[in-house]
């Protein structure tokens, strides 16, 4: 983990990363507090760790402990302003798929959903009436789903394959797919999702054909989309390993 603070020019290194190459996600709470959790393969099930940091990323420490057995990985830690938590996304099979919420400084954690491939979720999005957020499994057929408040769980649309990233641009939502082949993703385009919520208002946006290289080495196709809060009225969007715009990043116009 690098570090840029403000008014200096040079990044400074502040934390290495010893299991895994990279977490999936980061995300940062209104305050300076930053979490990410660890992303690696993890066969033998160790423990696995939340890390924070209180001072913009100049320091970190563990700041949550997933006991051993209890989960592979961790798939994203998103902030949600409007229930004033974290949601927690882990993976990948049985009772290690979870969408947990937890508070600000991680001294609760608790369960909402867990233990099918539906809770499986990389990308999920908190809006107003509730958490959006798209499955990532390549072992059944994927959706976009929408938790509302009361923690009911509603199946919006479905998706072509697996989806790892998601935004917030004004009030529409945007999920992604990517090419990852199995016995049920047969798809060979990354696609572009979005809707503004209700189960008839998403829409099939873009498509792109994932290129002729092999994806163990020049990665799976992808549709990158940022974290964070987006005040613009832009859509920022990187494709990878596609036909023609290979590692190219547009920026879409989206309607109010």
């Amino acid at each position: 983990m690098v570090t840029l603070a403000p008014g200096e020019t040079k990044f400074r290194r502040t934390h290495k990363i010893r299991r895994g190459t990279r977490p999936l996600h980061l995300t940062a709470v209104p305050g300076g507090a930053i979490f990410w959790g660890e992303y690696f393969d993890n066969p033998d099930r160790d423990e696995v760790h939340v890390y924070g940091s209180v001072d913009s990323g100049a320091t970190w420490s563990v700041a949550y402990t997933f006991a051993q057995g209890a989960i592979r990985h961790i798939h994203n830690i998103v902030h949600d302003p409007w229930g004033d938590c974290l949601w927690v996304l882990t993976g990948d099979y049985g009772d290690e798929c979870r969408m947990l919420r937890a508070t600000c400084d991680f001294s609760r954690v608790e369960a909402v959903l867990q233990g099918n491939q539906q809770a499986r979720a990389v990308a999920a999005i908190p809006t107003e009436d509730g958490l959006y957020f798209s499955s990532d499994t390549p072992l059944e057929p994927n959706y976009i789903y929408r938790l509302d408040r009361q923690e009911s769980l509603l199946q919006l649309a479905p998706i072509a394959s697996s989806s790892i990233y998601g935004c917030r641009v004004a009030n529409r939502v945007f999920f992604s797919t990517m090419v990852e082949p199995s016995e049920v993703n047969h798809d060979r385009h990354v696609r572009l999702y979005g809707g503004d919520g209700g189960t008839q208002d998403w829409h099939l946006l873009k498509a792109w054909h994932k290129d002729r290289w092999p994806m163990g080495l020049f990665q799976y196709g992808n549709a990158i989309m940022p974290d964070g809060n987006n005040t613009t009225p832009f859509l920022a969007l990187t494709t990878v390993a596609v036909e023609s715009d290979d590692l190219v990043t547009s920026l879409y116009a989206v309607a109010a």
